[in-house]
């Protein structure tokens, strides 16, 4: 193997685990709300606005870090971003009271929302456009796969408590050694570094409609994601389906494979087909399956209509690493990519209270307001990519 071939491996490497294990640290909070609520004595309702500002401070985050990396490089602010959600997230297992573990979780929200942005720039910039689209699946398959290392975590949740879960939650850190030894900087951005420095504003001025349309876009996908994941184990599964502990557990982790497989099969597909084809593909191959997703009543049917509903959204969702970096500005592609996608989960963030004021108003069935969301941005995002732009081919300086 060439050393050339060998860096771009580490880099894809370095980006993936970096994801996964921010999304492994944030997911680690969904598993303990009634603990926390338990030790401090409070309501669950009181410690989900830790979840809740964590959301909002991500596109804080995508724009901070964004702009630190399109000024000293995607690399040293890769490292600063993983050491920083590390040591917020090893913090968290200590606060002391519910309102230092708040403002620690919304700081942590701050560090997680640079994190997607800054890997995405670097990986797309530096690997081979043949690679770019496998890649993109590879990298968004680290968001299910944090989950999926959440939830084993979570079998240890009796012998090490919540604090203890957090506390395992810097071991992230430790990526920062391999990333400083093993990953380049990006060579587009260095080549970039030889030409008139270009304001952020002034960039972002002369393509406000593609920002407009990017942030209106990554709505609809946030929707789409969060519409089939937040309330689908506790509310649907449990509260609704009365399944047990171990059952929800078991259909999390199936949904899960399936959203991997299917980041990394639609992320592929789109280098054959392109971006956009791949995107709508994936989109409306979900409409079918929202019977079995949302309307059985057996775990088996449930869990396969999880499984085949997860191909579907994170297929969809693993094309967007390419996509977006693609179709970004390239003087601030280390903060445009990140910032949109932040902004559009900034806005989808009430999906949750959304889908369940539908369900309160049909006597606590989630099956429509479940069903609704779902095929609603399914269609709505088939729609906005359809006419987008495709630019699959773009040069990105990785070869």
């Amino acid at each position: 193997m060439s050393d050339k071939l060998r860096q771009q491996r580490n880099v894809v490497v370095a980006c993936y685990l970096g994801w996964t294990l921010d999304a492994f640290d944030f997911f680690i909070m969904v598993f303990v709300l009634r603990d926390i609520a338990r030790e401090f004595v409070t309501s669950v309702t009181a410690v989900t606005w830790a979840i809740t500002l964590t959301l909002a401070m991500r596109p804080v985050g995508a724009f901070l870090f964004g702009r630190l990396a399109d000024r000293f490089g995607r690399r040293p602010t890769l490292m600063a971003n993983v050491l920083t959600y590390s040591v917020l997230e090893f913090a968290s297992g200590f606060a002391p009271d519910l309102t230092v573990f708040i403002v620690l979780r919304a700081l942590y929200g701050i560090a997680m929302g640079g994190e997607w942005g800054v890997g995405a720039s670097l990986t797309m910039e530096s690997i081979p456009t043949r690679w770019r689209g496998t890649v993109s699946g590879i990298l968004q398959a680290g968001y299910p796969s944090g989950y999926f290392l959440a939830s084993l975590l979570y079998l240890a949740m009796p012998l090490i408590g919540w604090r203890g879960m957090f506390m395992v939650g810097v071991l992230p850190a430790l990526l920062v050694f391999f990333i400083r030894r093993n990953v380049p900087e990006s060579p587009d951005w260095q080549a970039r570094q030889e030409r008139p420095r270009v304001g952020f504003i002034a960039t972002l001025g002369r393509h406000l409609p593609l920002t407009i349309y990017a942030i209106i876009t990554m709505t609809a996908f946030n929707f789409f994601s969060h519409g089939t994941q937040d309330l689908y184990p506790s509310a649907f599964l449990g509260g609704q389906h009365k399944f047990s502990v171990a059952t929800i557990s078991t259909i999390a982790m199936i949904y899960n494979l399936g959203a991997m497989a299917g980041g990394l099969l639609f992320g592929t597909l789109s280098q054959r087909i392109g971006r956009r084809a791949a995107i709508v593909l994936a989109a409306l191959l979900s409409l079918p399956v929202l019977p079995l997703w949302a309307f059985g009543t057996t775990p088996l049917t449930l869990g396969l209509g999880a499984f085949l509903m997860q191909i579907c959204v994170q297929g969809a969702w693993g094309v967007i690493p390419a996509h977006l970096n693609e179709i970004s500005p390239p003087d601030i592609r280390g903060t445009f990519p990140g910032l949109v996608y932040q902004l559009g989960n900034f806005f989808a963030s009430a999906n949750a209270t959304l889908q369940s004021t539908i369900a309160d108003h049909m006597g606590h069935d989630y099956s429509y307001a479940l069903a609704g969301v779902a095929g609603i941005v399914a269609v709505t995002i088939a729609v906005l990519i359809g006419f987008g732009r495709e630019a699959r081919h773009q040069d990105m300086g990785g070869g």
